[in-house]
């Protein structure tokens, strides 16, 4: 008997402490993200922060690979029935997602879950970039723009002002040759993201357009224009610095990102994301905003490079009033100003720039307004506030392989810019004959 009551109890305290786990188990939001390295630890970080701060929902964060793989991969699940709940993708996939019907506008999300969000707050570069039809499709998370960093050690032994970046295109080959001259260094500077620094930026930053329609914001059927007066000046002038040396081509992505950071090249135009490493790297290093060739361009701003935050069609209510719990906490201006200290990413809203602005975090850190200062140095016109073209993801990867013929020899400055417009518009074509 007394075995037997012993039983019993054994039996009714697990089915308690099963119902105890059922009772308390969180709703699981699915999160695929693209950072790597420093920046990934920090969205662990910022995803443990959420968790944390309540005890219904539980955001996993999984890295699926770049930019690209997770969207493709996003959208293929999506079409599967396993879609994750919220999507990291970069600003050249905008007009992909837009249309793809596979979302749930951020901003409808907002309002069926009753969560009150002034869209009014962030910051209008940002908010201007990824509005359609007058809302907000997805939330904007790490936004950034190029800067231009230098080694100030390098900078001092060739003679120059330490303190003091190139401004202009002319004073970038100036400095290169007196540092190459001198042998400081191999090269005189690099970059990441060819085609998003090179082209995209370098045509907002001085006022030329990129693509007609207002850069594809107006319309489905724009053009390429890259082939532009513009255009062939400012890459055939990179084009014969590659021969020099004053330029080196380093490849796509961050792949040119150990030519800086091996002192192998004096300067680098990156993402102001970069800082976050930068912070932690053994180099003196310096930035200002990237260089401009001058009359008779005007200069008036770069633009958002990337990405927000999509959430995905297909899931219960209860796990979107999770996702909406989320979002709502990644916008709070408190995590702002975290998230833009920990990594250089800018702030997205205004409270949060002026929470970073009454801590005197710009003072003491004067290299984080310098994109900040970029996006804003004048207002965005019709051709300056950002690119939103179907299939974009594409056309950079041609735009960058015509690139590569050009800096390689293989084609002519010319012949690679025209043969760069065939080929995206063509695509610009096909995307328009799917969605329109």
């Amino acid at each position: 008997m007394r075995k037997r009551n012993s039983l019993i109890i054994l039996i009714v305290l697990a089915a308690m402490l099963v119902g105890s786990g059922l009772a308390s188990a969180r709703t699981q939001i699915d999160f695929w993200f693209s950072l790597s390295g420093q920046l990934g630890d920090k969205v662990e970080q910022l995803v443990k922060s959420f968790n944390e701060s309540q005890d219904e929902f539980e955001v996993v964060a999984f890295f699926r690979g770049t930019y690209e793989e997770s969207m493709t991969a996003a959208i293929a699940a999506y079409r599967a029935g396993n879609a994750p709940h919220v999507l990291q993708v970069y600003e050249v996939g905008t007009q992909t997602m837009l249309l793809s019907g596979a979302i749930y506008p951020v901003y409808q999300l907002m309002e069926d879950y009753d969560i009150d969000i002034d869209w009014n707050d962030f910051v209008g570069s940002v908010l201007g970039y990824y509005t359609h039809e007058g809302n907000l499709y997805s939330l904007p998370f790490n936004s950034s723009t190029p800067i231009f960093f230098y080694n100030k050690d390098i900078f001092a032994a060739a003679g120059l002002d330490p303190e003091k970046p190139p401004t202009t295109w002319q004073e970038v080959e100036e400095y290169s040759k007196q540092i190459m001259d001198a042998g400081l260094a191999r090269y005189g500077f690099t970059t990441g993201w060819p085609g998003g620094y090179l082209i995209e930026n370098a045509f907002a930053w001085h006022g030329v357009p990129f693509a007609s329609h207002g850069n594809g914001f107006e319309s489905l059927n724009a053009e390429l224009l890259i082939n532009s007066e513009f255009g062939i000046e400012h890459v055939s002038t990179l084009a014969r610095w590659q021969k020099e040396g004053v330029f080196n081509y380093g490849g796509r992505g961050d792949s040119a990102n150990w030519i800086f950071f091996n002192e192998e090249a004096a300067m680098m135009m990156h993402s102001s994301a970069l800082i976050g490493s930068m912070m932690q790297s053994d180099i003196n290093w310096g930035a200002g905003m990237i260089p401009h060739w001058g009359d008779p361009y005007p200069k008036t701003n770069t633009i958002i490079g990337g990405a927000t935050l999509w959430v995905m069609n297909g899931h219960k209510s209860e796990e979107y009033r999770g996702v909406a719990e989320f979002l709502n906490f990644v916008a709070q201006p408190e995590q702002q100003a975290w998230w833009h200290k920990q990594t250089g990413y800018v702030p997205i809203s205004i409270p949060a720039a002026e929470l970073l602005e009454a801590e005197g975090h710009f003072e003491t850190n004067p290299y984080q307004r310098v994109a900040i200062d970029q996006l804003n140095y004048n207002e965005p016109t019709a051709d300056t506030r950002g690119i939103r073209l179907g299939s974009f993801v594409q056309i950079r990867n041609i735009i960058e392989e015509e690139l590569e013929n050009i800096f390689g020899g293989s084609k002519s400055v010319e012949n690679g810019l025209n043969d760069a417009v065939k080929r995206g518009n063509q695509l610009i074509d096909e995307f328009a004959e799917i969605y329109q």
